[in-house]
């Protein structure tokens, strides 16, 4: 499916239902999951995204697939996808082409989103520097739309899971203007996605995270047919 179609599936999110428009098949959009080297578990907490689609799907009425994909830098599928998801414990690795193909996609309107599940920091912010060397991660103030786009964080970024007791952060990268990569640092948005057994959040902090995912997955949407 190409990213002009998603306007048609956009246009009214605040619908209680959205039917595909003809030719566009349902479960067409979906979260890509960012599979990489270095170590770091890229897989970790595996009913957070069918979650989160579950919640986007039940609440915009946008058709959303029931599952994400997973992809790899180099793949070809990458650009298919306007959002593109990553998280993990552990080392994030990527060869001089992996780093080309994720700047390339990114500048082409993509879209990154890298949740720290506690131990990816520095090794991120290795490579998205080397993907980036010319831009740098900044705080994304609390005014910005992507907080504001469906459900109202007028505080910017929630705090979902503890880790050393530091507050949330919202970090991002821009590129004329556009963010093309959200950072969540020690929010962990993924644990909040999971099944409700799993990490025994609170359904508030749940809730939170649920609708801060939303959100990103529309602003990411947005920008991508824009």
């Amino acid at each position: 499916m190409t990213w002009l179609l998603l306007a048609s599936l956009l246009a009214p999110v605040t619908a209680p239902a959205v039917a595909a428009p003809a030719g566009v098949p349902m479960d067409s959009i979906t979260i890509a999951r960012l599979q990489y080297d270095g170590g770091g578990d890229w897989y970790a907490n595996p009913s957070s995204l069918p979650n989160l689609l579950s919640a986007v799907r039940i609440r915009t009425g946008i058709p959303v697939a029931s599952r994400e994909v997973n992809v790899r830098p180099l793949d070809a599928s990458l650009r298919d996808h306007p959002f593109i998801y990553m998280t993990g414990h552990g080392d994030v690795r990527f060869s001089p082409s992996e780093r080309t193909a994720m700047r390339e996609y990114l500048l082409a309107g993509g879209f990154l989103h890298a949740d720290d599940n506690y131990g990816l920091d520095e090794s991120f912010r290795e490579e998205i520097t080397a993907i980036f060397p010319d831009a740098e991660l900044t705080e994304i103030p609390a005014d910005h739309p992507v907080f504001h786009v469906f459900y109202e964080f007028p505080e910017g970024l929630p705090k979902i899971h503890e880790h050393d007791g530091e507050p949330p952060q919202a970090l991002g990268i821009f590129h004329g203007g556009r963010l093309v990569v959200f950072y969540s640092f020690e929010s962990d948005l993924g644990d909040g996605w999971e099944d409700a057994d799993v990490h025994e959040d609170s359904d508030d902090t749940r809730e939170s995270a649920l609708r801060m995912g939303v959100n990103l997955f529309l602003y990411a949407m947005g920008q991508a047919i824009s």
